[in-house]
């Protein structure tokens, strides 16, 4: 969650939106973030519903703005290799718009 805090002016300059989640309590998001200095959105999945959708465990997932899954990337977040996969993304909506 860190490497992400600390390159979230990248992650936004693309126009992206992070957030984490996980079944922990709302009350234990607030203290999470608050003890390692997250400035964006923790969802509480305390149902599991997310998890049954897109599957437990560590993963990131870039997701366009139709809803629609682009890049999957299991185990420990490689920040570098997520902000390709966003840059791509941009680049392809450039094209399409053209």
């Amino acid at each position: 969650m860190q490497a992400f805090q600390k390159e979230l002016p990248l992650f936004e300059k693309q126009d992206a939106q992070v957030l984490g989640v996980s079944s922990d309590t709302v009350a234990t998001h607030v203290d999470f973030a608050r003890e390692h200095g997250l400035a964006f959105p923790l969802i509480a999945d305390e149902s599991g519903k997310l998890q049954k959708l897109y599957g437990a465990g560590r993963a990131t997932f870039v997701i366009d703005k139709s809803g629609v899954i682009r890049h999957i990337q299991r185990g420990f977040p490689d920040t570098a290799k997520l902000l390709a996969q966003l840059a791509k993304l941009q680049h392809e909506e450039d094209v399409t718009q053209l």
